[in-house]
């Protein structure tokens, strides 16, 4: 057996080993084509290369023991909008919380309109009251957004719809350029269904901060050719998302009604470079020093105090609002031209929330292979988050209802999958949906619904962070900031013991009051998932998914979430 001073050497030899990984990581916004058509077919896979890397960051970040229980209730009452002064004539009306999410078009080739009334109808059950439908270039999506129309009218309760222009599809260099975009959304916003914002149909859209149609610059392409032409003048508010920095939004005054933070789903600022620094600045540098002349006990201490540190900085950034507070602050440079152009009182703000990200594509298909942190209950922090500012956010967009490629679904695995089915098939999300209708209902009335049953639900990944596979595409980049672990969500409707575990000899007991908590374990090689409420001696709820080992050996690597959920009778 190794000696605990051995071991803590280890420990500290590790953490500066990551200041010698040179990971590099691409432009975030430039690489990442959201746009997967049946006719971009990936044409295999062309060996990288796995590196080598030994450290394992999970143990910086990880969190131990049940986090605190969800009890705060957020009220606020809505802003209202000034009176329209030019092209409606309206009357002021209250500003309404929505939550929509993201539906790829590209992804429903063989959709039918019984497809779409089942995928409208789970997602108004999960309290999402409609679909960003985020359209390419292919010739057949018109056809399909036409059908989600047709089933949200004929579901008859007032689902809504909403074009995202994919502007990484759509080509955007000349004025016929423009001229397709503006039939397109013609074509569709005087349907019953459309979405409408301040008396305006809401079309938003995938990047295009770089599209001139044909100008000197893409403000004065998207002014001339979209927002300010007289197809669609006075008729649609625009509330894209560009990849700029929020201090350029003046330079798009003329264009922008509102914003939608695309990246404010994710933490993506952390990354191994990023923890790598966050381990520089930590008291673990002087824990080295201390090995030849202080006590065993202090030197532990040294690298309790760095971790703590660590783990406390990743803590408060995993589901912040900055990125929301930064957009929010920078939209004020729109305030003055929307009031004089659509006579409405502030821009539209539309945030982000996503549960996970991790997509695995070689240098011979999209080129895509990283991961963000999702770690640490993302998608509950991030929810919580936005239900807390509930008053600067107008609309929540969840990524994604079907993006498999990326595998932040939360939608039922169903159409045509963008070649991912290595990391997707089998790893059900529909877990998520029952845990998005409470956050939902939060944050669009202000007030945490009550909880009327018990539930639970757990997700994991299926490899630990550090298996090898005979996968030519490599580790995704930042693999190293997953922790080997199972998370937990549950829902009491009163005091409970709460026993996760994950094999016989790894168990963890908690004792949880009413409401929701968070709660974690650790996960090694060979085990499984299992979650029990239990009150006065009686297991309540039991969840044990037959279909889930976290494999020593995986074929692929695959940094998907497996997620399964259980609720009382």
């Amino acid at each position: 057996m190794m000696s605990r001073l051995s071991l803590l050497c280890l420990v500290l030899l590790s953490l500066f080993a990551v200041q010698a990984i040179a990971i590099p990581v691409k432009k975030l916004n430039n690489f990442r084509s959201r746009h997967h058509s049946l006719a971009e077919a990936v044409l295999g896979s062309k060996s990288t290369g796995a590196s080598p890397h030994t450290l394992n960051l999970s143990t910086i970040i990880s969190t131990s023991g049940p986090l605190d229980s969800m009890s705060s209730k957020f009220l606020s009452s809505a802003p209202t909008r000034r009176g329209k002064k030019l092209k409606r004539d309206t009357q002021p009306i209250p500003s309404s919380k929505y939550v929509a999410a993201h539906h790829m078009i590209g992804n429903t080739y063989p959709y039918t309109l019984q497809d779409w009334l089942d995928d409208i109808a789970l997602a108004h059950s999960s309290g999402i009251d409609g679909f960003a439908l985020n359209i390419g270039r292919d010739e057949w999506q018109p056809d399909r957004v036409s059908d989600a129309f047709d089933a949200a009218s004929q579901f008859g309760l007032d689902f809504k719809l909403f074009l995202s222009l994919d502007m990484t599809s759509m080509p955007c260099e000349t004025a016929a350029d423009a001229q397709t975009l503006r039939n397109l959304v013609l074509k569709f916003i005087s349907r019953s269904n459309y979405m409408q914002v301040n008396c305006q149909s809401l079309v938003s859209t995938f990047s295009g901060e770089s599209c001139t149609f044909g100008h000197k610059s893409a403000s004065d392409g998207w002014s001339s050719e979209f927002v300010d032409h007289s197809d669609l003048q006075g008729k649609i508010r625009f509330v894209p998302s560009f990849f700029i920095d929020p201090s350029s939004f003046g330079s798009f005054n003329d264009v922008m009604d509102g914003d939608f933070n695309w990246n404010s789903g994710w933490p993506i600022q952390v990354t191994a470079d990023f923890v790598r620094n966050l381990i520089s600045d930590a008291p673990v540098k002087n824990a080295l020093s201390l090995l030849a002349t202080t006590s065993f006990n202090k030197i532990v201490s040294a690298v309790d105090l760095s971790l703590s540190s660590v783990k406390k900085a990743l803590g408060q950034i995993i589901g912040s609002p900055d990125s929301d507070v930064q957009h929010v602050h920078s939209l004020a440079a729109l305030s003055r031209n929307i009031a004089s152009r659509d006579g409405a009182s502030k821009p539209t703000y539309m945030a982000a929330v996503s549960p996970w990200f991790f997509t695995h594509y070689g240098a011979d298909s999209y080129d895509k292979n990283f991961i963000y942190l999702s770690d640490q209950h993302l998608y509950s922090k991030r929810w919580e988050s936005l239900i807390a500012t509930r008053d600067q956010v107008d609309i929540v967009q969840i990524l994604t209802w079907n993006d498999y490629g990326e595998s932040h679904y939360i939608g039922p695995i169903k159409g045509a999958q963008p070649n991912s089915q290595a990391w997707v098939d089998g790893m059900d999300h529909i877990g998520w949906l029952d845990l998005t209708s409470y956050y939902a209902a939060a944050f669009k009335t202000g007030s945490f619904p009550s909880i009327e049953k018990d539930k639970i639900f757990m997700w994991s990944r299926t490899h630990p962070t550090h298996a090898t596979a005979p996968d030519p595409v490599g580790q995704p980049t930042n693999f190293e900031l997953f922790e080997d672990a199972v998370w937990a969500v549950v829902m009491t409707t009163a005091p409970s013991t709460v026993i996760l575990s994950t094999s016989s000899r790894n168990s963890m007991t908690f004792h949880v009051p009413a409401g929701l908590t968070k709660l974690s374990i650790p996960i090694s090689a060979g085990d499984e998932m299992q979650g029990i409420i239990s009150r006065d001696g009686n297991a309540i709820v039991t969840l044990h998914p037959s279909n889930f080992t976290f494999r020593r050996n995986p074929e692929v690597y695959n940094f998907n979430a497996f997620v399964a959920s259980a609720s009382a009778d």
